[in-house]
């Protein structure tokens, strides 16, 4: 059946005027929007999340779990723990003592074993992630696995305590009966409170073992039980992400092979989930966190089902089975590389199987029959080399003779170029790779100088994936990095090229995306946050305006027949969106001078309704934070009046136009 396509044809004359602040001569600039049919779509994919377990983002972060190793899993199984004598408040263990049980037979293998002589004095404490955050008047689900073993302990008594030694709330529990049992309770604290720790007393004295010791807000997204922190939740959800990559980012490839990310070892009962190291405990001299490890309570299955609440598309990332090369480098021998292998085709069955399928089924048992419909996966994070490239043909041959339309993720190395960047394009353009993930962590100034980084790319060769990239303010892994006005204003001019290069670009995400204030590693970061609240970065609101705005069809602006990539500090980019008959037009301007923008219509009719989008700031250093976004968007309605329509953009700015 033939369909009539109709051409969206208009050009409209931009005239642009800036004043020189030292003679005031205006020069005049001729931008030119011809709205004829590029053939190019903008991807539903073109402006993603990428989430990693790094500053505490899984644990301590958005899994709202809010008791640091309650399974006692930790290598120092103590570790968040405190045993202290409530007299003396120092840890003499004359009232009472703790020991470590361990059962290897079991993923979850650790439990307490607590003696208790004086039930008056033994107090066993949990510290938080860098505290425990508690809202006044909310509902906290407070829960333990107990077995009691001897004596006449017949009451748990549960405290929160805030920063002063306060009791804001208390629970009491009592126990019965023997054998392993789980014990529920509901905290409702009187204060709001920061950094508050939760204490366990006794009443009675004898021994007791117990484990998975629990506290979660009932008021998380969704109001799922166990689920996710709410606000965190809300801020992905805002941005209508086309997609969400997980579990990362290096995490994927461990410092060893031994730690590298296992899905199969994230899913199923949450407390069965094995415990492991993460990867930036001790990634970083200026941030050691001996403490920061992965209980999984965020897994695999999690993951899809936040993409799915988010509506966007769940792109996992698998281990290649090279362990970073920039750590131990360690590699699994080509002859032993099928049940690794096997694990991305089973996700694929775990995603995407009916429930008669073995891992369908296991995915239909925890609670989601349905298929989660996944169409990408990636092979490998950020490796390079003869070694990635020859484990990447095995894993992409296995995937296709299985699983012909299931997008395979690929990757070019941890910079934008170099010599192991251009021997994998080489590589992979070859083997007729799909997508070819791109990484770049750069100065503002590189940001801006490629705006035109994809305008001779080759259209018939792999499409590229953007997947890590963030401006710099000091420099690549310097802990001094800010989330400042100047490094979102450079992203924006950067995004403008990718949006203009979409037949080539099908994917960006900014990274990394969530970082704890008291317990980050990485800066800059999207998205900042305490144990009660959060802010979102300048970075942030350039993401959002990009993503809510992505328009389907690229239509072409151009000075001069040029695309506008920084002559004269202006920066361009120009959607139609087909679903709501908008024309959506992104100007960032770099310059210190505001400029006028005369936008004359030619063969085109518009309304009479513009929506003007300014997102600046008064000095390129602000930042936001936990006090106030002073840099948010300001949106504006006008009426254009007889076809003419004169909009000014501020000095070092960002502006979205739509335009019936």
């Amino acid at each position: 059946m033939k369909t009539k396509t109709k051409i969206f044809t208009a050009a409209i004359s931009l005239s642009v005027a800036f004043f020189s602040a030292q003679n005031g001569n205006v020069k005049k600039h001729f931008l030119d929007l011809d709205g004829t049919s590029t053939n190019i779509k903008i991807q539903p994919t073109m402006y993603g999340i990428f989430f990693e377990d790094i500053n505490f983002a899984a644990d301590g972060g958005i899994y709202a779990e809010l008791i640091k190793n309650r399974s006692f899993e930790l290598d120092e199984p103590l570790t968040g723990w405190k045993q202290q004598n409530t007299k003396t408040l120092s840890p003499n263990l004359d009232s009472g003592f703790l020991t470590i049980i361990t059962d290897k037979s079991k993923t979850n293998k650790n439990y307490a074993r607590i003696t208790v002589w004086n039930d008056k004095n033994y107090v066993l404490e949990n510290e938080g992630f860098r505290g425990i955050g508690f809202h006044q008047g909310e509902k906290y689900d407070f829960s333990f696995n107990l077995e009691n073993i001897s004596g006449n302990i017949s009451t748990i008594n549960t405290s929160l305590i805030d920063e002063n030694g306060t009791v804001i709330s208390s629970v009491s529990t009592i126990i019965k009966g023997g054998g392993w049992q789980k014990y529920n309770a509901v905290f409702t604290p009187s204060k709001t409170v920061e950094k508050a720790k939760v204490q366990i007393t006794f009443t009675g004295k004898g021994i007791v073992n117990m484990d998975m010791i629990s506290l979660f807000p009932q008021d998380t997204w969704k109001d799922r039980k166990g689920g996710l922190r709410k606000d965190l939740v809300q801020k992905l959800y805002d941005l209508q992400p086309g997609f969400l990559r997980f579990p990362g980012g290096c995490i994927v490839e461990g410092r060893t092979l031994a730690e590298r990310y296992q899905w199969k070892k994230t899913i199923g009962k949450v407390e069965d989930r094995e415990n492991l190291i993460n990867k930036w405990n001790n990634g970083f001299s200026h941030r050691l966190t001996p403490d920061y490890w992965q209980s999984f309570g965020l897994g695999f299955f999690e993951y899809f089902q936040l993409a799915e609440d988010l509506g966007a598309e769940p792109l996992p990332i698998l281990s290649c089975e090279m362990a970073c090369q920039f750590n131990t480098a360690e590699l699994v021998k080509m002859e032993d590389l099928d049940p690794y292998v096997q694990d991305a085709l089973d996700l694929i069955e775990f995603a995407n199987g009916d429930s008669s399928t073995k891992w369908g089924k296991i995915r239909a048992e925890m609670g989601h029959p349905k298929p989660f419909n996944m169409k990408y996966i990636g092979v490998g994070n950020e490796q390079w080399g003869e070694d990635y490239i020859e484990r990447y043909k095995i894993f992409e041959k296995a995937i296709h003779s299985k699983y012909p339309d299931i997008k395979i993720i690929s990757g070019s190395g941890p910079s934008p170029d170099g010599e192991f960047f251009e021997y994998g394009w080489k590589e992979l353009k070859k083997l007729n790779a799909q997508i070819v993930d791109e990484h770049y962590y750069n100065s503002p100034e590189w940001f801006t100088k490629n705006a035109g980084r994809y305008d001779e790319y080759d259209r018939s060769g792999p499409k590229v994936f953007a997947g890590e990239y963030a401006a710099q303010s000091v420099g690549v892994v310097k802990p001094d990095n800010k989330n400042n006005w100047q490094t979102a204003l450079s992203e924006a001019a950067f995004m403008t090229g990718l949006e203009r290069n979409a037949d080539v670009v099908t994917m960006t995400s900014y990274a990394p995306l969530l970082a704890h204030a008291d317990g980050w590693q990485w800066t800059p970061d999207l998205i900042w946050f305490n144990n009660l609240h959060s802010y979102a970065t300048p970075n942030y609101y350039v993401q959002k305006l990009f993503s809510n705005n992505k328009g389907t069809d690229l239509i072409k602006i151009s000075e001069n027949g040029n695309a506008v990539k920084g002559q004269n500090e202006l920066f361009a980019s120009a959607v139609k969106d087909g679903k709501k008959n908008e024309v959506i037009i992104k100007i960032v301007n770099t310059d210190s001078h505001e400029k006028s923008i005369e936008i004359n219509p030619k063969n085109i009719k518009l309304g009479s309704k513009l929506t003007k989008t300014t997102l600046t700031a008064s000095q390129l250093s602000d930042e936001n934070n936990f006090q106030t976004e002073n840099i948010k968007p300001l949106e504006e309605n006008s009426v254009i009046k007889k076809g003419k329509l004169s909009v000014q953009i501020p000095a070092n700015s960002f502006v979205v136009l739509k335009i019936k």
